[in-house]
């Protein structure tokens, strides 16, 4: 007998037990049907925690429209906030969160973010897929201004920025902005002027250390990769970005958007989360 006719035999009235054993009784089989949505359910497992990390001149607010997309898809999300002191530091930061979630982890990363999931999620067995969205994904020993040079891209970033001291700096170091003047040309052209205002107006600094600390082990080299390339990116070079995607081996997509492709074209990138969640 199988489960869909058991259960249509068993009393209304019947609480669960003498349910279970009217079922047992009854001689149960499964269906072809039953059996394979059995095995589907206990294959699927638990649904990984996605993680999200932003980079510099942003916060966490950036992901807010992907995150909502992923809750509404039974996703638990966190945004932790990036230090954005040194990269060491930082990487240590986030190792320290995600050594605080039970199981399986999707970590992504935007711009300088990407290079903190890379140094981050090495070691860590539960970190299932990487994914970068506009990302620096660092080999071992590479700086993040040196990645910025792969593939021949340039950009005019650093001519664009504003340098203000803070407590406890290293002879030399600073926090860097971008010039609001150009932060919407630089980092969110295709978002409206107001919206790139506000965002150049709450921008998050990097220390510019962060730019010249080598990168440890890269952990795109046991863990799956996703990368989400934007064609008109002024901030990373795209072709940098397409090097560094190459380089990891990535399940690779490319659209037409800015830097801020998570707030412009927050679709297009939880289409690709969901994509290396389901893998």
């Amino acid at each position: 007998m199988t489960l869909s006719r058991a259960l249509r035999r068993i009393p209304r009235t019947a609480g669960p037990i003498a349910a279970l054993t009217a079922v047992l009784a009854l001689g149960l089989t499964l269906t072809p049907a039953e059996a394979s949505n059995a095995d589907d359910t206990k294959a699927a497992g638990p649904k990984p925690t996605i993680v999200l990390e932003h980079g510099a001149f942003a916060d966490a607010s950036g992901w807010n429209d992907v995150i909502n997309a992923l809750q509404k898809r039974g996703y638990t999300v966190y945004a932790p906030a990036n230090p954005l002191r040194s990269l060491t530091g930082d990487t240590e930061y986030l190792k320290s969160f995600l050594a605080t979630i039970p199981g399986p982890v999707v970590l992504v990363g935007h711009s300088y973010g990407g290079a903190v999931i890379t140094g981050a999620a090495t070691g860590n067995p539960a970190v299932k897929a990487l994914v970068y969205i506009a990302a620096y994904a660092p080999d071992q020993g590479e700086t993040v201004a040196q990645a910025t040079g792969l593939g021949g891209g340039t950009t005019d970033l650093l001519q664009h920025i504003t340098a203000r001291p803070f407590p406890g700096a290293a002879t030399g170091d600073a926090d860097a902005y971008i010039d609001p003047a150009y932060f919407r040309q630089l980092f969110a052209q295709d978002l409206p002027a107001g919206q790139a205002s506000q965002m150049a107006a709450a921008q998050r600094p990097a220390a510019f250390t962060t730019l010249a600390q080598p990168a440890g082990a890269p952990a795109w080299k046991t863990i799956p990769s996703w990368y989400l390339i934007a064609r008109n990116d002024h901030t990373i070079p795209p072709a940098a970005e397409r090097a560094m995607a190459a380089r990891a081996h990535a399940h690779t997509v490319e659209i037409n958007s800015s830097h801020a492709a998570m707030v412009s074209h927050p679709h297009a990138v939880t289409d690709l989360i969901l994509d290396a969640a389901a893998n």
